[in-house]
């Protein structure tokens, strides 16, 4: 018995030993026309394989493409399609550049300063106001999850200014814009604790009166 390990390596696994093995065989046809027919006829078993993908637009190309690379472009048939070129297999994409910005606190992040600076930009009003709360906002959350521990406001501030080159400050009005935010969108998670003390303990009575104690 011989295991597939022991086989030569299959260039597209996914069509399985059997189509590989119709391949080689094709390969070895001499007669031009059947070597042809033989070929057409592996196409359909392959396009058969995968019936969900018959309407995808270049199914068929694809399928003749697949069928060249099972061949190590040795099949020498008369193809519907210009199949892909031998060289063309090894190619490999172009480098993603990757950006080189500098960071000046990298707990704060990019784009954080993209906002300030954005801030910056912004004509004075309630929404530049509202931006730059926000933005006083994020600063304390990144700096705890940085940190791990508690913030100073005054930290924060001397951040703002240094990162906004002294255009954005922490005033006492950002600082109430600061809190209402908080208050307006954090929702405190034991609001509820004191009902839930009180029905636990109602459970409890009522278990009690059930002898389950």
């Amino acid at each position: 018995m011989q295991y597939n390990t022991q086989q030569k390596r299959m260039p597209l696994p996914e069509y399985g030993r059997s189509i590989q093995n119709m391949v080689d065989y094709a390969i070895t046809i001499e007669d031009r026309a059947e070597r042809q027919r033989c070929a057409n006829t592996i196409i359909n078993i392959m396009g058969n394989m995968f019936p969900q993908l018959r309407d995808v637009p270049d199914f068929k190309q694809k399928l003749w493409d697949h069928l060249a690379i099972m061949s190590d472009f040795q099949l020498d048939i008369d193809y519907p399609y210009e199949i892909i070129r031998k060289d063309r297999l090894q190619t490999k994409p172009d480098n993603v550049p990757y950006p080189h910005t500098k960071i000046h606190y990298r707990h704060y992040g990019r784009t954080l300063e993209v906002l300030i600076q954005k801030a910056c930009e912004m004509p004075e009003g309630d929404e530049k106001s509202q931006l730059t709360a926000l933005i006083c906002n994020h600063m304390k959350k990144d700096y705890i999850a940085w940190n791990k521990d508690t913030v100073d406001d005054q930290k924060i501030a001397d951040d703002l200014l240094e990162l906004s080159e002294g255009r954005l400050q922490m005033t006492p009005d950002i600082m109430r814009l600061m809190d209402e935010r908080i208050k307006r969108y954090c929702r405190p998670v034991k609001a509820n604790y004191p009902n839930h003390q009180a029905n636990n303990r109602n459970n409890a009575n009522r278990n009690k009166k059930g002898g389950k104690y």
